[in-house]
């Protein structure tokens, strides 16, 4: 599937096809689909903009939560997006988001994956997700420092949440079939 169905459809499509969709959108992540598909299944979403906002709720909920299970199911979920930079990427979709920080000197590269490496010790258990939206690694970079230096694990999930819904929210517009 390289495009998504009309969204009236989902709630008459088998499991695995839904969970395709979400790959499609969010990445493929298992614990992501466990929370997702029983509202897909029992909501009718006018438009993939409003499908995608229901997972942000959905995802705000866990992040809000004090239950280590949930907060650990959230960094599952937030996990499922590929380190920025990584030469091995698997998703289609995150190998053309990320093609611009594929570009640019070594020593920039090097200095992506020490800035990863530097984040998820910072905080344990997450990955820094950001919207790329075309911009120029040296942006990125200053806004994974700045991130770091904030220290704040919860504005990060956060934050995480967030970026992981614009950028299905930016899928959505181009996968519509």
């Amino acid at each position: 599937m390289t495009s998504l169905p009309p969204v009236s459809t989902l709630p008459h499509v088998s499991d695995s096809e839904l969970t395709k969709v979400l790959d499609l959108l969010f990445e493929p992540s298992p614990p992501l689909n466990a929370l997702t598909l029983p509202v897909l299944r029992s909501t009718t979403f006018p438009s993939y903009d409003v499908l995608i906002t229901a997972a942000n709720a959905q995802l705000k909920v866990l992040a809000g939560s004090d239950s280590p299970e949930d907060v650990e199911k959230l960094s599952e979920i937030l996990c499922s997006h590929p380190r920025l930079g990584e030469k091995k990427v698997d998703s289609e979709q995150s190998r053309k988001e990320q093609a611009q920080l594929q570009q640019g000197a070594e020593e920039e590269k090097e200095k992506l994956a020490s800035l990863n490496k530097e984040y998820e010790e910072k905080f344990p258990g997450l990955r820094y997700v950001v919207f790329v939206n075309g911009r120029p690694r040296p942006i990125i970079m200053e806004n994974m420092r700045s991130r770091i230096d904030r220290g704040d694990i919860k504005a990060e999930r956060q934050e995480a949440i967030q970026a992981m819904c614009d950028i299905a929210l930016d899928r959505a517009s181009k996968l519509q079939a």
